[in-house]
């Protein structure tokens, strides 16, 4: 298994890098200040043909692969973690389930859109009282001749102020006290259906988290995303590639942590010295690096396997917890290496660490990991 890039890897990378840079960085505070969403990069992200990056072209997208999505998404956290994550989600939520379950009249009217940018993706599965527990799902579809009628809610579903559809589960029957549970494409413009934005959240502020209200909602039965009842199987597979979306975003934030605490160590003078010459500096930072690139490698690992059409849940998931727990270890450190500097806004190692802690929570809790870890080895 080699991970040296491949010549499309490294271009991607190095226009990404340039994109964060240039355009993500520098707005990054005011935006998390404001709570403002960059709608005006994701169209950016669209004219550079990002937004569709690892989807058939023949739908508007780049055909790129796996790797190359994990090399978008960590620049882009390195730079903005509500920018890395608003198209993690587009990429790997809104667009996947499409893009892997639908049928080619439906690629054609909806990942299409994804793959322009018109539309960011968004996937609607977490509710009030289904979170670890996914198969707690309360939102029903009922069939009436040729429509769906939905009713329900879901939270903090990430992009669907912005999305003119969100793929959702609901329950479209039930039998012997099991629920079926299907996938369904819903228009966000619908009768009866409300996106409400107005939560307030610890970090990352200027990506989109919303709740959704679908009271009465009709949707047309063509709107089924693959076969009724298969709704549970294509959100586990969906997340699985969602896995390796955070973990790759637990990487850009780590790796900005990181570059800020070691400049800051190089600059910063105490007892006549700079602090990178203080052995106890030194161990932190050492530790930094080697935890930031074993993540990296990691998350390549799972988006080869991927894309070698292997399996890869287990991957996805150590990945995921790895990279997500160092993110949150590497964050404090850079606070506490930046001492009373660490905790002022414009430093931003504070919004890292802020940022960092929903990725152990968010596409399954570092403890759900665990158990899918611990069910792919056997236990």
């Amino acid at each position: 298994m080699n991970f040296d890039l491949t010549t499309e890897q490294k271009m991607i990378q190095r226009t990404i890098r340039e994109f964060s840079d240039e355009v993500v960085a520098p707005g990054a505070i005011q935006r998390d200040r404001d709570k403002k969403f960059p709608r005006e990069i994701f169209n950016q992200l669209g004219e550079l043909g990002m937004m569709g990056l690892p989807f058939s072209e023949e739908f508007g997208g780049a055909g790129a692969d796996t790797t190359s999505f994990a090399i978008v998404v960590e620049e882009l956290s390195r730079a903005c973690g509500s920018t890395g994550i608003t198209y993690s989600a587009h990429i790997s939520l809104g667009g996947a389930p499409i893009h892997l379950f639908g049928t080619k009249e439906q690629k054609e009217h909806y990942l299409s859109k994804i793959c322009s940018g018109e539309s960011l993706g968004a996937f609607g599965l977490t509710e009030p009282n289904a979170g670890s527990d996914a198969g707690g799902t309360q939102t029903e579809a009922v069939q009436q001749e040729d429509r769906f009628i939905v009713n329900g809610s879901k939270c903090y579903i990430t992009n669907a102020s912005f999305a003119q559809f969100v793929s959702l589960t609901a329950i479209t029957g039930r039998k012997d006290n099991h629920k079926e549970v299907s996938a369904i494409v819903v228009p966000t413009d619908s009768k009866g259906f409300t996106v409400l934005d107005q939560y307030e959240k610890m970090g990352l502020h200027s990506s989109n988290t919303t709740e959704l209200i679908l009271e009465d909602v009709e949707v047309p039965t063509e709107n089924l995303l693959g076969k009724r009842g298969d709704g549970f199987k294509q959100f586990l597979v969906t997340l699985d590639g969602g896995r390796i979306g955070i973990g790759a975003m637990a990487v850009g934030i780590a790796q900005a942590a990181y570059e800020r605490a070691l400049k800051y160590s190089k600059e910063r003078k105490q007892f006549g010295k700079s602090l990178s010459t203080f052995q106890a500096i030194q161990f932190k930072l050492a530790d930094m690096a080697l935890k930031v690139e074993l993540a990296r490698t990691m998350v390549y690992k799972a988006a080869w396997l991927k894309d070698q059409g292997r399996p890869f849940t287990k991957e996805a998931a150590m990945c995921k917890l790895y990279a997500s727990e160092i993110c949150m270890q590497v964050a404090s450190e850079a606070v506490q290496i930046h001492g009373g500097y660490g905790y002022m806004k414009e430093y931003e190692v504070e919004r890292y660490m802020r940022d960092a802690k929903l990725l152990e929570i968010g596409e399954g809790t570092s403890e759900i990991q665990r158990m899918v870890i611990a069910r792919q080895i056997g236990c």
